[in-house]
């Protein structure tokens, strides 16, 4: 980025007028000042609070050396009695310990032998122990959904009975000579009307 050499003097043309050195001189000097008087005061504060530490340094000695027990520490026998207490009070945690430890390890033993139980009802079939006839419950399902089978004498189912969503009820042949696909796509849309 460069900058006119014009434009540049015009700036400083342009500024001539505000400067004021001797104003400017004038300030720096009260500050100088100021800041000689701030240090004279701040030195002889120092001188004063060194002093103030000295003589407080030496009543702390004194008073370190007069000083007896405050009543705050105990003594020796109210120390010796807090210790027999925290004794007892450590005696009888480690009482309550144990007896939880106790009970901890019965109920782990408790816990292994559930989860053996688990293991041994997991591993059994209750479904294989007894021989079930699931066309009962097949039957029930369909009529349940709104397919109700109509079998022939000799077992074979002839028709089947749909009922619709709407309440109709449709009757389809399955004697016909139509696939399983097509029965089940009509059985299907007459129980979706």
């Amino acid at each position: 980025m460069t900058i006119d050499i014009n434009d540049a003097i015009q700036a400083i043309r342009d500024m001539v007028p505000i400067i004021d050195p001797d104003e400017d001189y004038m300030t720096i000097a009260s500050a100088e000042e100021r800041m000689s008087q701030t240090e004279v005061v701040r030195k002889k504060e120092l001188d004063e609070a060194q002093t103030n530490l000295r003589a407080l340094a030496g009543i702390l000695d004194a008073a370190r050396k007069s000083s007896t027990r405050p009543d705050s520490v105990p003594s020796l026998e109210r120390h010796a009695a807090t210790l027999n207490d925290l004794d007892g009070s450590r005696l009888s945690l480690a009482k309550a310990i144990n007896d939880a430890e106790s009970a901890l390890a019965g109920k782990e033993a408790e816990l292994a032998r559930l989860k053996e139980d688990n293991h041994v009802l997991e591993q059994s079939d209750p479904a294989a122990e007894h021989v079930l006839d699931a066309t009962p419950l097949r039957l029930a399902l369909y009529k349940g959904m709104g397919f109700e089978p109509i079998v022939e004498k000799d077992g074979h189912i002839a028709k089947m009975l749909v009922r619709a969503q709407s309440g109709d009820v449709h009757c389809v042949d399955l004697r016909d000579n139509k696939s399983a696909y097509e029965h089940a796509h009509t059985l299907w849309n007459h129980a979706s009307t």
